[in-house]
This record gives structure tokens, sequence and C-alpha cells, in this order.
């Protein structure tokens, strides 16, 4: 016998909480940024599109303050700019800027300069998008107390008919089941792949909810800067003076924001 509680055949625990809008809203943000992020790199270098991300933690203040409400000091935001500042001196010091400031030959008409400045266009794009993203994602939990889970399901459940939307709009649906019938051995590949991809937002939702969409933006700032100095270091390519220079801006910013909220939060 149904629970009483069980209306329309959807367990209680299943049912939205939010409007089904909202869920929406955020996976619609997360698709748009992810198409602009690989779109992007059709016309920039992976290197360039690494060093934009590194602001992500200013859309994610500016968001915060038309979404949230909040209102962050001068000094928040001035330690923003200085991570984004220190990122950015460690990208283009020693070998990381020849690989940054290095073009490729262009044979088309969409490259070169102008499709630069598309890619550039299409990465401000990402960065905004992205960062409210994480910023909805924040209010979501903040305004109805969900679980990370439950916003995972839904978001995640219309990320996928967004997907499927995409296919088919596209004509790419058949040729995508033939190829997978063709390769069978994809599969295990796709369902890795997705196992992972659900592990993370799971760690990305769990994060949010925790400590706040900012928090989630100076980790993935630092993630990038972590990334390329842990490959620098393992193939034993030395780090320049200003690597260093940045990399002591960055976590010596980072260590002055935890006292700054540990301060704030005694208070």
């Amino acid at each position: 016998e149904p629970h009483p509680d069980d209306a329309g055949g959807i367990p209680r625990a299943l049912r939205p909480i939010a409007p089904l809008y909202a869920y929406c809203a955020v996976s619609a943000s997360n698709v748009v940024a992810t198409s602009c992020q690989y779109e992007a790199l059709k016309f920039v270098t992976f290197p360039v599109q690494t060093l934009a991300k590194t602001a992500k933690m200013v859309p994610v203040m500016l968001w915060g303050s038309l979404i949230l409400m909040k209102r962050y000091s001068w000094q928040e935001y001035a330690m923003a700019v200085a991570v984004t500042g220190g990122c950015t001196t460690f990208l283009l010091s020693g070998k990381s800027a020849n690989l940054a400031t290095t073009t490729t030959t262009t044979t088309t008409a969409e490259e070169g300069f102008g499709g630069a400045a598309y890619g550039g266009m299409l990465m401000l794009g990402y960065l905004g998008f992205d960062g409210f993203t994480s910023t909805f994602q924040q209010k979501l939990f903040e305004g109805y107390k969900m679980s990370s889970h439950h916003q995972v399901l839904y978001v995640t459940l219309f990320s996928a008919l967004f997907a499927f939307a995409s296919l088919v709009s596209a004509n790419m649906l058949w040729p995508a089941l033939t190829f997978v019938l063709a390769y069978p051995r994809c599969i295990a590949d796709i369902l890795m792949l997705s196992a992972t991809a659900v592990t993370s937002q799971f760690i990305i939702a769990h994060t949010i909810k925790r400590y706040g969409a900012l928090v989630f933006a100076a980790i993935m700032t630092t993630r990038q800067l972590v990334s390329i100095l842990l490959s620098t270091l393992l193939f034993g390519h030395p780090l320049h003076r200003d690597q260093w220079l940045g990399l002591g801006l960055v976590f010596g910013t980072l260590y002055m924001k935890i006292n700054f909220n540990a301060n704030r939060n005694k208070r």
C-alpha cells in the first residue's frame, strides 16, 4: 500500500523541493558555460583558457551581490584580484609564457585576431554563466534546505534532457547510437566518464552547500595553479623567479583570507 505522502506515485524524498524552473536554471547555465568553454578552444589555446579561468572569483562575487544580496568588503575584492593576479603572473612567466602566448598558424577566415577576440568573448560567457551556476546553487541550498544529492538529481535530469534535445535538433542522435553499436567497447569508457562526472558533481554540490560559491571558486582557481605546479615539478622544469612570486601572492592571499574569515566569525 502506498504511503499517504507519496502523492502522484512519487516518493516524498524524491519530490522536487524547489520549483522546477530553479533546477532548470542551474542546469541550463551549466550547459551554456560548458558549451562556451569547449567552443572557445577552437579559437584560443588551452593555456590561455586556463589563464582566463583564474578570474572565477570575481564574477562569483558579482553574482553573489545580485542574487544572494551579499555585501563584500573592499578587502575581499582586493583578495580576489590578488589571487587572479598571482595566477596570471605564474602562468605568464617562464615556459608557461611560451605556451600561453604561442599562436597557431591560421588557415581559415574564422581564425586569427578576429577568432581570438571571439574566443575571448566565449571565455567571458563561460565565466559569467559558470559564476551564475554556483551562486544560484548556493541560493537553492540556503532557500530550500535541500540536500546535495537532491539538487544533483534534478539538475542532472534537466541536463540529460538538454543533451537529448541537442542531439535530436542537430540530427546527431542516430549517428551517436550507430557509433556505440559499431564500437561497443566504448560503453565501458562512457560509463567510467559518467561515473567520474557524477562523483565530481556530488563533491561540487557538497562544497557549495557547506562552504559557499566563493570558497568553491577559490578552490577551483587554486586547482588550476596547483595542477600546473605539480606538472612543472614532476617533469623537472625549474620555476622562474616571477613564478615563485605568483605562488607567494596566491597562497599568501588565501592564508590572509582564512584569517580574515576567522576573525570576522569571532566578532
